[in-house]
């Protein structure tokens, strides 16, 4: 394992040229979306669950300690494993009862989204848990630390020094200044000869020379649901608050199609009333921060990541009966209209074709 972890990081650009060929070739199987195809459905699976491997061992750091439980590479896997549930649960137990092995595997999505929620801190998941928030700590101090983490380096007697370079002792016998002057050198040449023959004489000089032992690191402690609770505010607890409602949705939506059947609008409707709760509840938490005077500090990936949640909403016009009584109707014109024109009518009916496949598994539109 050791020896395809060392290759996949020397020919990293070869191994994503790969995956990105397989993918491609893969959508373009025959039978592709058929009922009873379940060989090529886990093969685009296999592919990606090595791809979320691979990349998974290119972003660890070689000489960084790994987690216990890698939550992003275990949501991947999940996500891609689902596809193959639906399509063998379809196969073997037919269209109505596959929603309840969907549910299963929605509720074991959710759990571990749960955990790595959890395990970053009570921070934002991004793109569902499949990629780590890591948050960037900026310190500002008035103790010698700059906004962006440089350090300022004031001399020995503590102010800084402007227009003269700095040193950690002087030639001049001064501390923090370099003498220009041929006298001011000969002075510190022989201040320094008398202070290395005092250390030389000194019998504990050996041990001052030994290297100071690196103290251990401090391993720092994941705060729980308690702690985090009763230390973030209000704001913080509607943050946690709206971060688990969509965690739950697409459970939630499994849920109420394996009740209400898939032409339902119940589903559709809910599932979307849970969306502008989950993105209702994060705007309230930010505007309360405003209101008090704070500022809500999103970091840039928790912000894009914002702005996904919102396209995603795109979706819904792809999930019954949304699609089959608005969506389709209008893709069956355009294909007729466009028919008669030599490539570009078969080049948008290759596409209906695949968007009508596509739409027909769960996995394919179900968002999460």
């Amino acid at each position: 394992m050791d020896a395809y972890k060392l290759w996949v990081r020397k020919n990293r650009d070869l191994v994503r040229s790969l995956e990105s060929l397989a993918n491609g070739v893969t959508w373009i199987l025959p039978e592709r979306f058929g009922n009873s195809e379940i060989a090529p459905e886990a093969v685009y699976a296999l592919l990606g669950i090595v791809s979320s491997v691979n990349q998974h061992i290119i972003e660890t750091p070689t000489d960084g300690q790994e987690q216990s439980i890698p939550w992003a590479l275990v949501v991947s896997i999940l996500k891609d494993a689902e596809a193959v549930v639906e399509v063998a649960a379809q196969h073997f137990v037919g269209d109505d009862r596959k929603w309840g092995f969907l549910a299963v595997t929605e509720a074991v999505k959710a759990c571990v989204r749960l955990a790595a929620f959890r395990e970053s801190g009570y921070r934002m998941l991004l793109q569902g848990g499949e990629v780590e928030n890591e948050e960037e700590d900026i310190i500002a101090d008035n103790h010698g630390v700059k906004s962006n983490g440089v350090p300022v380096i004031y001399p020995m007697n503590g102010h800084p020094q402007n227009g003269h370079e700095i040193g950690s002792n002087g030639l001049d016998g001064k501390p923090g200044f370099i003498s220009k002057s041929l006298e001011g050198r000969a002075v510190a040449a022989l201040n320094k000869f008398g202070q290395n023959a005092k250390m030389m004489s000194d019998p504990m000089w050996m041990t001052r020379l030994q290297p100071t032992p690196v103290p251990p690191v401090m391993e720092v402690e994941k705060p729980t649901l308690a702690t985090a609770w009763s230390s973030k505010g209000v704001s913080g607890r509607l943050f946690m608050l709206g971060e688990a409602v969509h965690i739950f949705r697409p459970l939630v939506y499994v849920l109420m199609i394996r009740k209400f059947g898939i032409r339902s609008w119940t589903p559709w409707l809910v599932s979307l009333a849970v969306e502008l709760t989950s993105l209702g509840i994060h705007s309230h938490a930010t505007d309360l921060n405003h209101r008090a005077g704070k500022v809500h500090h999103l970091s840039s990936a928790e912000r894009d990541e914002l702005k996904r949640r919102k396209m995603m909403w795109a979706l819904y016009v792809m999930r019954d009966p949304f699609f089959a009584n608005y969506t389709k109707r209008h893709l069956e014109k355009a294909e007729k209209a466009l028919n008669p024109v030599p490539l570009v009518g078969f080049l948008i009916g290759k596409l209906v074709e695949l968007v009508e496949g596509a739409q027909s598994r769960y996995t394919y539109t179900s968002g999460s």
